[in-house]
């Protein structure tokens, strides 16, 4: 069974019926053709230094186990005995030569070949063809300057064409200087009530709610409060939306310094993006420096954010219509100096990790819209995401794609466009959908300055 969705989606006017958020058979399809199909983030190739590390998490409700092969190539397996299902490995990340079920015992090297059953000869008479038992591989995996992804679908599209135009912007994360990155501190987890859309659009295209929000988180990081919670609502910048569903929005400004002392930066963190300056504009541009780098938000479609400056990465895993688990990374330059790594670590935790103080915020409001819609007239209403329609631009001359002002939804109607599209098709698209017509160039008006 499926559903329609263009009857309870409605981009081209910005409409969404609420039941999208907690329909269970609307969740069952989404595991079906958004998680099962698309290109999911799993891990940092840092995490996977040496022949046999390894790192388990999960694409949609699938667990899976990233390890680096023998070869030191890495693979992707679905955690999960061909015997009975159980899992194979039960440890979050580690280094071992074999993953071993601790229900009967089959054991499986790091290529995911099955390598031992008990009693093969008394049992099994050594009738058993262990070449056709080895652990179910994904169909694709590769990687993008560091971030490991993979699909189960082998008609998907590369990495590549998957992330499409977005990779400009996201070359701002993982490609400002010439030793790359690395994610420091481990993986924190922790869950929250709410659909996993609601964390997905919010870092796709949401803006709007940080003045309201996170008021009070600014005034614990920063003297000025009310000049600088006042800053929040009146940001220049823009947000682009791909029409593969990817997004982001950024904050502009000539003065760097200025910007993230404005955001309660600690001073070792302004004063190290000063001194790689230099180097960034050289890779990436003045522009992209200024505001993609290191400022806003971003969602590559389906379910993998980052915050650029506080640079935390995280995955927004699906556990039924009405929770997520949220898996969060803190990525650093490879070459910046141990004390700019820790500060940056200690930095992330304090904004956003499991006890953040802005990340409490955002799982609040995510909660409670969840708590409202348990309500039958409530679920009657659609959501309004209306915001910007019509005031789009493209090719702006500094920022490729389609464009919008900072708070918008522009990018949440391209979220969900693309959303559509694959909730409806049998199988992957080989076009992504077109948004509506929008004007060349900058509108006088525009958000970027």
């Amino acid at each position: 069974m499926t559903v329609d969705l263009s009857t309870l989606v409605d981009t081209e006017n910005g409409l969404i019926n609420r039941t999208v958020f907690t329909d269970p058979v609307i969740y069952e399809q989404e595991l079906q053709r958004i998680f099962a199909r698309c290109w999911t983030f799993l891990c940092h190739e840092s995490q996977l230094g040496r022949p046999g590390d390894f790192f388990t998490t999960y694409m949609g409700e699938d667990p899976v186990i990233v390890v680096r092969r023998r070869d030191g190539s890495l693979g992707c397996f679905l955690n999960s005995c061909r015997h009975r299902g159980m899992r194979v490995c039960r440890a979050d990340t580690g280094n071992t030569k074999v993953f071993t079920c601790t229900y009967h015992g089959w054991s499986y090297d790091t290529d995911g070949k099955l390598k031992n059953v008990p009693y093969e000869r008394e049992a099994y008479y050594d009738e058993i063809d262990k070449s056709k038992w080895g652990l179910t591989e994904v169909a694709r995996l590769d990687t993008y300057k560091g971030l490991v992804f993979a699909t189960w679908d082998p008609t998907a599209p590369s990495l590549l064409e998957y992330l499409g135009d977005f990779c400009w912007y996201l070359d701002g994360l993982v490609d400002r200087r010439a030793g790359g990155t690395e994610v420091v501190g481990g993986v924190q987890r922790w869950r929250f009530k709410g659909n996993w859309k609601l964390a997905a659009e919010q870092f796709a295209s949401d803006n709007y709610h940080a003045p309201s929000s996170h008021a009070s988180a600014i005034a614990a990081l920063t003297k000025d409060v009310d000049k600088q919670v006042a800053r929040l609502g009146r940001n220049d910048g823009a947000q682009f939306s791909s029409d593969l569903g990817h997004a982001t929005g950024f904050s502009l400004g000539k003065n760097l310094e200025h910007k993230l002392l404005g955001r309660g930066f600690p001073r070792i963190l302004v004063d190290y993006q000063l001194s790689i300056w230099d180097e960034v504009v050289e890779r990436l541009g003045e522009d992209r420096f200024l505001g993609p780098a290191t400022s806003g938000h971003a969602n590559v479609f389906p379910n993998f954010a980052y915050l650029p400056g506080f640079q935390t990465l995280r995955v927004w895993h699906p556990k039924g219509p009405d929770e997520m688990e949220i898996y969060a990374w803190v990525l650093v330059d490879k070459d910046a100096p141990a004390e700019v790594k820790e500060a940056q670590r200690r930095f992330a935790q304090l904004t956003f990790g499991a006890s953040g103080i802005l990340e409490q915020d955002d799982g609040e409001n995510w909660a409670e819209i969840q708590r409202n819609l348990r309500g039958a007239i409530t679920r009657r209403e659609p959501f309004n995401y209306q915001m910007g329609l019509g005031h789009e631009w493209t090719e702006d001359g500094r920022y490729p794609g389609r464009l919008g002002w900072y708070a918008s939804e522009q990018a949440a109607r391209g979220f969900y466009r693309r959303y559509v599209q694959l909730m409806e098709a049998e199988t992957f698209p080989t076009e992504a959908p077109k948004g509506p017509a929008v004007r060349s160039g900058r509108p006088d008006n525009g958000g970027i300055r």
